[in-house]
């Protein structure tokens, strides 16, 4: 999402800022770098979190998608575990 486009007067510089999700960031650099030519480089910086809405035992949505995507890029198992697993067994 960009909220702002500013053109540097008397240069061919253009700056944009956006909101860009986590997940998306990744190979964000070298694409748009490799896109430009070696041009435009991008400066990042974290502004807030914002809860994604769905289910993410659910398949078929995006926050399912989002959560398969991270625990396969960690090594971690690809289904969610119970909760069961983790709650002390006296």
């Amino acid at each position: 999402h960009v909220f702002s486009e500013e053109k540097r007067p008397g240069t061919p510089q253009m700056t944009l800022l956006a909101y860009l999700p986590v997940m998306e960031s990744f190979g964000f650099t070298a694409d748009l770098r490799s896109n430009t030519g070696g041009k435009a480089f991008p400066q990042c910086s974290f502004d807030h979190w914002e809860p994604m809405s769905g289910d993410p035992y659910a398949e078929g949505n995006k926050t399912f998608t989002v959560v398969t995507a991270v625990r396969k890029r960690k090594g971690l198992s690809v289904g969610i575990p119970e909760l069961s697993r983790y709650l002390d067994k006296l």
